[in-house]
């Protein structure tokens, strides 16, 4: 890359996704897709969380692994843009962490459900949201069935979550049914590359070209 090459990037702000889905739509799976074209201009979001850590989970780079001190202290100090308690262990989004990542011109994805996207949209209003839905009920039942990790009441109340999940997919500005996962992945990836060509965006990137066209 050359110097003005790298310039130019360093200049780009990054954009904020947001993308959520019900258990079993493949949102983890696209986003993983996604981040091995080109892991150096976009990143999952690293959650703070107070659980510990699972074998083979790194700190900082899975998530950062606080202490309940900590994690409360970081809440008065009004450092998340989104957190919450799930099953007795809290996880939260740095605001600071989000807005340095921005900066450097890297896309975030915030894997994060419904209730976590509007906390996120009141304090960062420019964040794109995208939601992604299972063909048809019955898919969604049969993928989390062919994971064999969990017993029939569990997949039951999976699937319940499922719907009230889903109801809110028309809060976001992108929707995409992963029905054939290829094209799905394309479909994100339209997206991500149609908000690095919005006017604003290009304003930004190629102020110096525009400067230049439009000088008399």
């Amino acid at each position: 890359m050359n110097n003005r090459m790298k310039n130019q990037f360093m200049s780009t702000r990054g954009n904020l996704f947001i993308v959520s889905a019900p258990s079993g739509a493949g949102k983890s799976s696209l986003i993983s897709a996604l981040l091995k074209d080109k892991p150096s201009d976009k990143q999952v979001s690293v959650s703070h969380t107070t659980r510990q850590p699972r074998p083979g989970e790194i700190d900082g780079q899975h998530y950062h692994f606080v202490s309940v001190e900590q994690f409360k202290a970081l809440i008065a100090q009004n450092a998340f843009i989104e957190w919450a308690e799930v099953f007795g262990n809290f996880y939260g989004t740095s605001k600071t962490v989000i807005e340095q990542t921005l900066a450097q011109g890297i896309d975030v994805f915030l894997d994060i459900d419904w209730q976590g996207a509007e906390q996120v949209k009141k304090l960062m209003p420019y964040a794109i949201g995208v939601f992604i839905l299972p063909p048809s009920k019955a898919e969604l039942e049969q993928r989390l069935t062919g994971r064999g990790q969990d017993s029939q009441a569990v997949i039951d109340s999976r699937m319940a979550q499922a719907v009230s999940e889903m109801s809110h997919y028309s809060q976001y500005e992108f929707v995409i049914v992963n029905d054939d996962f290829d094209s799905a992945l394309a479909d994100l990836s339209a997206i991500i590359r149609s908000q690095r060509l919005t006017c604003a965006s290009q304003q930004h990137t190629h102020n110096d070209m525009l400067v230049d066209l439009l000088a008399d």
